[in-house]
């Protein structure tokens, strides 16, 4: 009975409480908030200063009073102070929202995590979402929540691969039964190819770049095949000259990024091959004809799903809007109790 009732004066939430973004979704409301997962907080005092965008632009830019740090890497929570006063603000922004009626935030909540956490891990995102407000915190694996916000049928005797590809991890999964047959987690996603270009601009150019740079270079001119018109694009470096100290920017080509990304794009190719690999010959048939779906942000970067498709052989799409599609899978579960029991924990 009061359970019931919190229903009906809280909402619930849906949260990808991914490295790079945060996605939350509120029953009968739809995804209300999408943000960096970023922090600013006053460094003496632990006040809040900025949460998501707001703080993202004070990355690498702060005085000494302030902090601006991603409280998880890897996909898990490296900083759970950080994390959860993220979470505490995000659940309290969805319910200052204007409403009929007054809310509590004493919501249920369903959080997509890697596959390949530690039960230590686990209470962390757990303890982080109570100390936030949840009365209820559900666990759900992000490639099974990725494979039902893909519109996956995962009840089925039939094999479905998924590869979310994030920003701290790639999760490479097949799945049968409400379960997940064969996994791989790796920490090799959108942050590592940042990093491979910015170790290229420092290897080849002597050039220091920051992380939001090496960022927007990718998403711009980031590809594994050659593209169109690519030969009349240049790429600006924009950095700090390690040997003067001073600011300088250099001009380079696609194909010179294309050639940094090379090694940590063929890593994740070469998880999902070994996944496969493992995957029960039953289920080859499916896979075949199913193919393989691709979701996360990574999975927009120019040529991924025809070059996987080339290297494996097997077909490759990438889901509808994948970037949503751990979170679009956390609120199917939260409208279904049958799933909720089903395949949280």
């Amino acid at each position: 009975m009061f359970d019931k009732i919190l229903r009906k004066i809280s909402y619930d939430i849906g949260i990808d409480l991914g490295t790079s973004n945060v996605l939350v979704y509120v029953r009968g409301k739809g995804i209300l908030i999408r943000e960096p997962s970023v922090i600013t907080i006053h460094r003496k005092t632990k006040n809040v200063v900025a949460v998501g965008d707001e703080a993202k632009k004070m990355l690498g830019k702060t005085p000494p009073s302030l902090i601006a740090v991603r409280p998880l890497r890897g996909g898990v929570i490296a900083d759970f102070y950080c994390a959860q006063q993220m979470l505490i603000h995000f659940i309290e922004t969805v319910h200052s929202m204007p409403s009929k009626f007054p809310k509590l935030p004493r919501p249920r909540v369903v959080i997509g995590i890697p596959s390949g956490i530690t039960s230590v891990e686990k209470k962390a995102v757990i303890d982080a979402s109570k100390r936030a407000g949840a009365r209820e915190t559900f666990l759900i694996d992000e490639p099974m929540a990725a494979a039902i916000g893909a519109g996956l049928d995962v009840s089925k005797p039939r094999g479905n691969i998924i590869v979310d590809m994030g920003g701290g991890t790639t999760e490479i999964a097949v799945i049968s039964l409400f379960g997940i047959v064969v996994s791989r987690s790796l920490k090799t996603a959108g942050d590592r190819l940042d990093q491979e270009i910015v170790k290229y601009a420092r290897d080849k150019y002597n050039l220091l770049l920051g992380e939001k740079t090496a960022e927007q270079v990718k998403c711009k001119f980031g590809s594994t095949f050659e593209f169109k018109d690519e030969k009349s694009i240049t790429a600006i470096l924009a950095g700090r000259d390690l040997k003067t100290g001073l600011p300088r920017s250099v001009e380079v080509s696609p194909a010179e990024i294309r050639n940094a990304l090379r090694a940590p794009v063929y890593e994740i190719i070469g998880a999902v091959k070994d996944t496969i690999e493992d995957t029960p010959a039953e289920l080859m048939p499916d896979i075949l004809k199913n193919g393989i779906v691709l979701a996360g942000g990574t999975s927009l970067l120019k040529g991924f799903s025809q070059l996987m498709e080339q290297e494996i052989k097997v077909p490759v799409r990438v889901a509808e809007d994948p970037i949503t599609c751990v979170v679009r899978g956390c609120a199917r579960v939260l409208e279904s109790d049958f799933l909720l029991e089903k395949i949280t924990s």
